[in-house]
Order: C-alpha cells, then structure tokens, then sequence
C-alpha cells in the first residue's frame, strides 16, 4: 500500500476504522474516494444512493450494479470497452463491488428491484458466470431488505421501457429519480414528476411477478444454464 499503486482493497477500510477506534472514518474517505472516480454526472447519484432509506431500481436491459457479480461486471464492462486495459477493468469492478457494501451496513436501505425478464435470459457472458450472477440475486433476494421482482415478457408498455430508472428515497424522506443513458444521467425533483415516476414504478411492481414466483423463474432459468 506505501507504493500507492493498485486499487484500496474494499476491505480495508472498515479494518483500520477497527484496529484505530475512529467511527467508520476510513470507511467514509475509501467511498468518497471510489465516488469522486465517477463521471461527474453520476457523482450526485452516488452521494444520494450512499444516503437513501430506500432504492428501487427497474431496469430492462442487465442487472443492476447493486446486485452484479465480479465476473458479470466483467464482461459487461469490456463489452463496452474493449480496449480497456487490465488496471481499467480491475478499477471498475472494485468501484462497481463497493457500492455493494451499503447492502451489509448496520442499517441498510429497504432495496426494491423489477427486473425485465429478458435480463434473466441475456447470454452476454458465458453460461457459468451468468448461472452464478442468477444465484446472487436468488441470494439478495433472500435478505429481509431486499425485494426482487421479474416484469414478464407480455406485460404491458410503462413509462420506463426505454430505460433503467432508480428512486432515491433520502433522509428527508424525499424522493429523487434517476434516469441513465449513453454517456449521461439525469436527476430529476420536480415534485409533479417524481409522482409520476412513483406512480410508474407502482404499476410495475403490480404487473411484475410476486417475488416467490420471480424466484422460481430464476431458478428455472438457472437449470437452462446447467
């Protein structure tokens, strides 16, 4: 670590904060470090995110970054750029991994994710990495904070087919929504519209699949993948 070269081992931080009694303090600087590594676009989202009581995530295309694995991550990431170097692509499934960490925090975010069915049956990665990436959200979906639904094939068109949406509930318990595409990201707070986007998100929790059923499509998709 003294050579200052490589990316901070995640679990690192939360070790010093232990071994020097100081709050969570190292844990705080390693994520403000990993955020200010973002895009400046992405940066406020990953300040509300790190801070939200509640996350919903629809998306209709991959798994979210919440609930990605390593190697799902991977492949993702070199699909969109293929020249990256190897020091590239470690940096961005360390960044990627961190912002998992708030799942395993004293008092995580209620999470809440609809998942498109056709991000189960997207084959970008091999079938043993992407077999594994179905066991993880079987797995997050098991934790009591944790809400995973599949959004069928035939369900009807929504206000956000065209792209992944994430609401932020902070604090204040007001709501932020965030919308995501090529090279940008969009934060949205206009009260009139975050109810919409509320709205949306409500009426595709209601289409979506139960999560008990979500779970065994899942897990039937994992058996095609055997």
């Amino acid at each position: 670590m003294e050579t200052c070269k490589g990316p901070i081992p995640p679990d690192l931080p939360p070790l010093l904060d232990r071994v020097f009694s100081t709050d969570g303090k190292f844990k705080r600087l390693y994520e403000e470090a990993v955020a200010r590594s973002f895009p400046s676009l992405y940066r406020q989202r990953m300040a509300l995110e790190r801070k939200a009581l509640v996350i919903r995530e629809w998306s209709p295309t991959i798994v979210p970054g919440l609930l990605q694995t390593a190697d799902y991550a991977r492949f993702l990431f070199q699909g969109g750029a293929p020249l990256a170097g190897d020091g590239e692509v470690a940096a961005f499934i360390t960044n990627r991994l961190t912002r998992q960490a708030l799942l395993d925090a004293e008092t995580p975010p209620d999470i809440r994710v609809v998942l498109c069915e056709s991000v189960l049956r997207r084959r970008f990665c091999p079938r043993d990495v992407m077999r594994r990436q179905l066991a993880a959200l079987l797995e997050a979906g098991e934790r009591p904070t944790v809400r995973i639904q599949i959004l069928p094939l035939d369900a009807p068109a929504h206000l956000f087919s065209d792209w992944p949406v994430t609401l932020l509930t902070g604090p204040s318990h007001t709501v932020t929504v965030c919308v995501e595409s090529y090279r940008t990201a969009g934060i949205v707070e206009e009260p009139a519209d975050v109810r919409t986007a509320l709205r949306s998100y409500d009426e595709l929790t209601s289409d979506a699949l139960s999560a008990r059923d979500s779970a065994r499509l899942i897990v039937e998709q994992m058996e095609t993948l055997s």
